[in-house]
């Protein structure tokens, strides 16, 4: 099953596309900016829909078992209500866009590292071709 949800995290809104199957979530989440018209999500969905499919889909899972919860006292479970509204998303798709979250996260630190070691070797060439070059003009 999958669904899409659009809620306001200030200061932008947000969209959080989950994916729901064998007893797995996977859930990945995008920031329109301003609130998004019902046309301006369906041309969103038509042009980028199968690339947050494929990104949800490379996501980590996690499990999204729901377990028997005892019947809490009436206080609490109005807290809960008003947190369930407010938030508008589950507590497994939270944990699996900061799975997400955590696995761009380390890509992206690898390729900063990858660039700054190449543009370390591409100064070190530089200055070797450099000094080869006084050797040659002596």
């Amino acid at each position: 099953m999958v669904t899409l949800s659009v809620f306001f995290d200030s200061p932008f809104w947000v969209g959080v596309l989950e994916i729901q199957e064998n007893g797995e979530l996977r859930a990945v989440r995008f920031v329109f900016g301003s609130e998004p018209t019902d046309p301006e999500l369906y041309e969103f969905l038509m042009r980028h829909g199968v690339a947050l499919l494929e990104r949800a889909e490379a996501a980590p899972p996690v499990s999204a078992e729901t377990r028997e919860a005892r019947r809490p006292n009436p206080k609490r479970a109005a807290k809960l209500a008003s947190r369930a509204v407010k938030a508008m998303r589950s507590t497994a798709s939270q944990e699996a866009m900061r799975l997400e979250l955590e696995s761009r996260k380390r890509e992206a630190a690898a390729d900063r590292k990858a660039l700054r070691r190449a543009a370390d070797e591409q100064r070190r060439e530089v200055a070797r071709r450099k000094r080869i070059e006084r050797k040659r003009d002596r």
